[in-house]
């Protein structure tokens, strides 16, 4: 199964994203963009792939130490940027960002501990994706236009594993379908 360790914002955060979304997609050009669901938005901490079902367990209970191992700690989605020269377009993070970073640092340790392998390591990004494109396309106008959003700051206290359904029907602009598998709650004293 496909799988990854997000966090994820809460219904509130959402909302307010999706009114800042709903201004970026009647730009002009926004129908060159595939804008990702509403309800699949989410920050990854790590990306496993295709994880075989022998090492689910493993998994699992790793991330669940790790997540005990980790202190609530408060985030904000804020501003905006572009990945691969107009590929992604994202919204991004501020508050507590160090604290996200060593969180998903602990997923990513988790995950190479239960034997999943992780290929190449990269340094960790945070950041929501709000569209991509096959294409280069000229993201400047969204960036611009994200410069000024920030969401309410919300308290983080759980990490979710997470399940990826890729694509099946050919139909273009169908959306991946997320499902969360686990959510494990912070254990640390804050």
């Amino acid at each position: 199964m496909r799988l990854f360790a997000a966090v994820l914002p809460p219904d509130d955060v959402v909302r307010e994203l999706d009114t800042e979304v709903a201004a970026l997609r009647s730009l002009p050009g926004a129908d060159r963009l595939r804008w990702t669901a509403r309800s699949g938005w989410h920050l990854t901490l790590a990306f496993f792939g295709e994880v075989d079902d022998d090492l689910l367990a493993g998994l699992t209970g790793r991330l669940e130490r790790a997540a005990h191992r980790t202190a609530p700690f408060r985030l904000a989605l804020r501003g905006g940027g572009q990945f691969g020269h107009g590929r992604a377009l994202w919204t991004g993070v501020r508050g507590e960002v160090p604290e996200l970073r060593v969180l998903a640092g602990r997923c990513e340790a988790a995950a190479e501990k239960a034997g999943v392998p992780m290929g190449e390591h990269r340094r960790y990004k945070a950041h929501l994706t709000l569209a991509r494109s096959r294409t280069a396309v000229d993201t400047r106008p969204y960036v611009t236009a994200l410069a000024d959003f920030a969401s309410r700051t919300w308290t983080v206290a759980e990490l979710a594993l997470v399940r990826s359904h890729l694509p099946t029907s050919g139909v273009p602009g169908e959306q991946p379908r997320y499902e969360v598998v686990a959510r494990r709650p912070f254990g640390a004293a804050g």
